[in-house]
């Protein structure tokens, strides 16, 4: 039976749809494929750098992931977070959730397991802890410094309102002004550590921030590393110091031949050393050349080509003719 075209089309979009879903639940933390995972809640009343499909852990292992967040009611009195655990783990029913956030600005929820005999089942809700954050922790501690500060600001300003009896206006303005730049200074300090808007809250995001980016860019910089492990390995494994021996001997053996050409053992250093050798090429020329002109001026004296003729018994030349070969004219191509 032929399929028609439109129920190929169909058939094609409904599996496109389906991987559309399949990948979008995927993404969004669910796996449609896999059986059910027990599933529990918890209720933060912050869930500050907490998302869907992060991690959720027990002693540092990863044990399930956050499936889905919501608020209990209209007042937003908490949050409820749905926790779908991938793995068979015991947890007693006195354990305690607790929402823990790296440098990088990544949360986690972090199970801490009880004592109790009885365990946690599906649908049931966790105890739910506050941990405080690095900011947090900061003014935790500073907080009973400028407590005690704005106490012993508050009684020396009692103090100089006694004694400031005795003391001239002018001594008294004084006084006041010290008072006044103390109580501005710890306005400013508690404007620096706000967790909003200050200076040491805005750092730290600004380091957050780098972190993250740092963590974004991890793929690259290992790209990066293994290209640079490369590039070294292929320079290690260049033969450059066979190449430096075999470039030395060829020098060696060079110089030997120079050597050799520079003494009088050889052929090429008589060649190049004896005098006589450069005395006798001068005089063989100078020979040959009056040969080739007597051969030219009085052919007959070595080839008689006539019959009737008689041989030239004049004299023979004893030096070079006169050589006009610059007077010739130019042959024209």
């Amino acid at each position: 039976m032929k399929v028609s075209n439109e129920t190929k089309i169909g058939a094609l979009t409904a599996i496109s749809i389906t991987l559309l879903i399949l990948g979008f639940n995927y993404l969004k933390g669910k796996n449609l494929l896999s059986k059910a995972d027990t599933e529990i809640f918890a209720v933060f009343q912050k869930v500050d750098g907490l998302a869907n499909s992060n991690a959720v852990t027990i002693n540092g292992l990863q044990v399930g992931k956050i499936q889905e967040m919501k608020e209990r009611n209209r007042n937003l009195d908490g949050i409820v977070v749905a926790i779908s655990l991938s793995k068979d783990i015991i947890i007693p029913r006195n354990s305690f959730a607790t929402i823990n956030k790296d440098l990088l600005g990544t949360a986690t929820v972090a199970i801490t397991l009880g004592d109790a005999p009885e365990e946690v089942r599906n649908g049931d809700t966790l105890l739910t802890r506050f941990t405080a954050g690095i900011i947090d922790d900061v003014k935790a501690a500073l907080n009973p410094t400028l407590a005690g500060v704005n106490g012993a600001v508050t009684s020396l300003d009692s103090l100089l309102e006694v004694i400031g009896t005795y003391f001239d206006p002018n001594t008294k303005n004084n006084f006041h002004t010290i008072i006044g730049n103390l109580t501005r200074s710890t306005a400013n300090l508690q404007k620096l550590l706000d967790t909003q808007t200050g200076a040491l809250a805005m750092t730290l995001g600004n380091v957050n921030s780098f972190t993250g980016n740092l963590a974004k860019n991890n793929e690259k910089i290992n790209t990066t590393l293994a290209n640079l492990e490369t590039t070294t390995g292929k320079f290690a494994n260049l033969k450059v110091e066979e190449a430096v021996t075999s470039l030395n001997e060829s020098m060696s053996e060079l110089k030997v031949l120079i050597a050799k050409a520079n003494s009088n053992n050889g052929s090429i250093g008589l060649l190049l050393n004896d005098p006589k050798l450069y005395r006798n090429l001068e005089s063989t020329t100078y020979k040959l050349n009056i040969l080739l002109d007597d051969l030219r001026v009085n052919p007959k004296r070595y080839v008689n080509v006539s019959v009737f003729g008689r041989k030239n018994s004049g004299q023979p030349l004893t030096s070079p003719l006169k050589d006009d070969t610059t007077n010739l004219p130019l042959q024209k191509k």
